[in-house]
């Protein structure tokens, strides 16, 4: 009874302590205690493995003496031919290829030293126009002296392109209904129209691929067949 007691007085141990701590990966069991540094880095199995070096393969033949091969008697005499020669040239520019121009072109003596003529200074000097910028313009400078005569042709020309006789304009969003369509009665053919094509199923023997008989012998109307050709301006290069 006295050992039992004192096995449960003793304090539990600390795990966060240095000795004691835990790895931080998923371990089945402890670590096994080191005697020297916890600190010093140890090689797996597997990782000393890896870190050895490549083997030969088993079935390779060293056939090759040595790296640097002999060059032999023949290829010390040869001498190329006027081929080889030509093809061994750098590839020259064409006729036409002329350097890059350097971005800042450097001015000569005579451009640096150069007076500009009367005439150079007039030229250069800005165009004087009479307009609505001018300060010394009038009111009575605003119209021209003469006013320009318009041909029929530019007077033809500046009228405003007309609405096509039968355009027809967009129909409004919301637009009266009559009083007859509001006190019309449908027929019973109307009705009857009205309802929907009761079909069967697909599997209540209903064959959505079967021709009607009226389909089989019905004849198309001229409207239809004049429908069915193709535009004129499409037939016009056949």
């Amino acid at each position: 009874m006295t050992s039992r007691m004192v096995q449960l007085a003793q304090p539990k141990p600390n795990l966060l302590r240095f000795p004691d701590r835990r790895s931080v990966y998923w371990l089945d069991e402890l670590p096994p205690e080191r005697n020297g540094s916890t600190t010093k880095f140890e090689l797996t199995p597997h990782w000393s493995q890896l870190c050895g070096r490549k083997r030969l393969h088993s079935g390779f033949e060293q056939s090759r003496s040595s790296p640097q091969w002999e060059v032999s008697v023949a290829a010390l005499s040869a001498y190329p031919s006027n081929r080889v020669c030509s093809l061994a040239l750098p590839r020259l520019p064409t006729a036409g290829w002329e350097y890059d121009r350097p971005l800042l072109a450097s001015l000569s003596t005579a451009v640096q030293t150069a007076v500009a003529s009367p005439r150079v200074c007039q030229l250069a000097c800005p165009k004087r126009r009479q307009g609505l910028y001018s300060p010394h313009s009038s009111k009575t400078s605003l119209a021209p002296p003469h006013p320009a005569a318009t041909s029929s042709r530019l007077q033809l020309l500046a009228i405003p392109k007309s609405v096509h006789p039968q355009y027809a304009q967009d129909r409004p969003v919301i637009w009266p209904v009559p009083g007859p369509v509001r006190k019309a009665v449908a027929s019973e053919r109307v009705q009857v129209l009205s309802q929907p094509n009761q079909r069967k199923a697909l599997f209540h023997g209903y064959n959505p691929y079967t021709v009607t008989l009226a389909a089989r012998s019905a004849s198309a109307s001229p409207r239809l067949q004049e429908l069915c050709l193709p535009l004129p301006r499409k037939c016009k290069g056949k």
